[in-house]
């Protein structure tokens, strides 16, 4: 039920209006994103690859119904690519970028609770593009990013496309949704990226699993698909039987041919001991002002956070 109304929340204008007025919740998203411009973003990057991290950089932002907010979200990235790689921290993908389709226009034209139309797919594969040809220049890769059931079967096909052109290009799928277990069985093909993760969007019933122990169960079963593949499993969890998991089905393959991925913030001491031990670990970071979505749901995923929060939001009454 705690989930559900965080979720909730963070659709809520209202509350997001509190929330991003209140000068003391600054404390509770610094510990979560990188800050607000690329420069910040670069500094993250090169304090985490100097322990032995690889980075993944997200620049937040979704569902925009605005061209050519669309469009300078694109040039953003591109930017970004572009100061990563003068800094030498893209080589072998070291550092990549994750991008999540609505933020490029996904949704433009459609009307509210309808998925993505011909011109918001277009659009936002032409951003897209644009991002995997300066991430190709610049020595790395891009992800598209997972979001809610309505986009899933757009950003598989944009990934997919891009692919063909850019080989490197990985998809995100999720293990609360039950089409996800198919899914997977389709993207565990030579040399493709695939991250799984648990999920972080609230589904209706007939599209996701309810039930935390079911997520899991899925996410076992997805996770035992890819690391059995001949593609490059990114298995994204804090879960530490599931790390435990992904550790033992990875005695059978060689330590760079899958990745453990972790959110900025979130157990960062196990980051660097999955890391000492030998294991390729990925710390997803986002950047920008456009925060709230992003720190709600990553209070969704561990409530415990929420005191943390709460205290944050009296403080600064």
């Amino acid at each position: 039920m705690l989930r559900k109304a965080l979720l909730a929340a963070a659709a809520s204008e209202r509350i997001r209006e509190l929330v991003t007025v209140t000068p003391a919740t600054r404390t509770v998203v610094d510990r979560y994103v990188a800050g607000e411009s690329s420069e910040h973003a670069v500094t993250v990057a090169r304090t985490l690859r100097s322990a032995g991290l690889l980075v993944t950089l997200d620049y937040l932002g979704e569902e925009t119904s605005d061209a050519q907010r669309a469009a300078a979200t694109a040039a953003q990235y591109v930017h970004l690519l572009g100061k990563l790689a003068a800094e030498g921290l893209t080589e072998d993908g070291a550092v990549e970028v994750s991008v999540k389709p609505t933020a490029l226009g996904l949704l433009l034209g459609s009307e509210d609770g309808i998925g993505p139309n011909v011109l918001g797919e277009r659009v936002a594969t032409e951003h897209l593009e644009r991002i995997a040809v300066a991430a190709r220049e610049a020595g790395t890769t891009v992800t598209v990013d997972a979001e809610d059931h309505r986009t899933t079967d757009a950003s598989l096909r944009m990934a997919t496309a891009l692919r063909e052109r850019f080989g490197s290009v990985g998809s995100v799928v999720q293990a609360a949704l039950r089409r996800t277990e198919t899914d997977v069985r389709e993207l565990a093909a030579p040399g493709v990226r695939v991250r799984l993760c648990k999920g972080a969007y609230a589904e209706p019933a007939d599209e996701a699993f309810a039930v935390k122990h079911d997520v899991d169960r899925s996410f076992a079963r997805c996770l035992r698909i890819l690391m059995a593949g001949p593609g490059y499993p990114m298995i994204a969890t804090h879960d530490p039987r599931l790390i435990a998991i992904t550790r033992s089905l990875g005695l059978g393959r060689s330590a760079d041919s899958f990745e453990h991925q972790m959110l900025y913030g979130v157990r960062p001491e196990e980051q660097l001991r999955l890391a000492a031990a030998g294991a390729q670990v990925r710390v997803y970071v986002p950047y920008g002002n456009d925060w709230y979505r992003y720190l709600i749901r990553r209070l969704a995923e561990r409530p415990a956070n929420l005191a943390l929060f709460l205290r944050s939001l009296g403080s600064g009454s």
